[in-house]
């Protein structure tokens, strides 16, 4: 079970709304303790998504907390997988880095098989954002350049 205490959150610059928050669902520090640990399930349920994210960083048993954060992000990364599998039909380097991580998680894999599909991913993730970037410069210009010669059209047209 992940738990933090209070400390931990403040030691690791918790937003003081989120903790303000969250001291109050739990009847204020001093009557719960600055070292007392909760759960990361309570802060989830009491504050919602984003402190839960944030407060995983302060969570023990760090090994757990490993394991839970990158189960998660394999999740979330599993959510967007089908916008890159879209442009890139034939290119299965981010599924099996997300497949790898998992196992890695679960001590099924080896770090250098992490690192070497991670490493894959990443060539094919920095490949797609240049081209999405080329893209995007490409369609830039050619607004812009438009743009010039309809310029140079609506001249042309009151000089008539």
């Amino acid at each position: 079970m992940l738990t933090l205490t209070f400390k931990s959150a403040k030691e690791n610059g918790a937003c003081a709304e989120g903790y303000q928050k969250f001291a109050k669902f739990k009847g204020g520090i001093g009557k719960w303790g600055k070292e007392t640990p909760f759960t990361l399930l309570e802060v989830l349920n009491n504050n919602g998504i984003d402190d839960a994210i944030w407060a995983l960083r302060c969570c023990e048993p760090i090994q757990e907390r490993d394991r839970v954060a990158r189960l998660f992000a394999c999740d979330c990364a599993q959510l967007i997988l089908p916008l890159f599998e879209k442009e890139y039909l034939n290119d299965n380097r981010p599924r099996n880095a997300i497949e790898v991580a998992r196992k890695f998680a679960n001590g099924e894999v080896s770090l250098v098989e992490l690192t070497a599909a991670s490493n894959a991913a990443w060539a094919a993730a920095s490949n797609a954002a240049w081209a999405a970037a080329s893209d995007a410069a490409r369609d830039a210009a050619w607004a812009n350049q438009e743009q010039m010669l309809r310029k140079y059209l609506m001249e042309e047209k009151s000089n008539a």
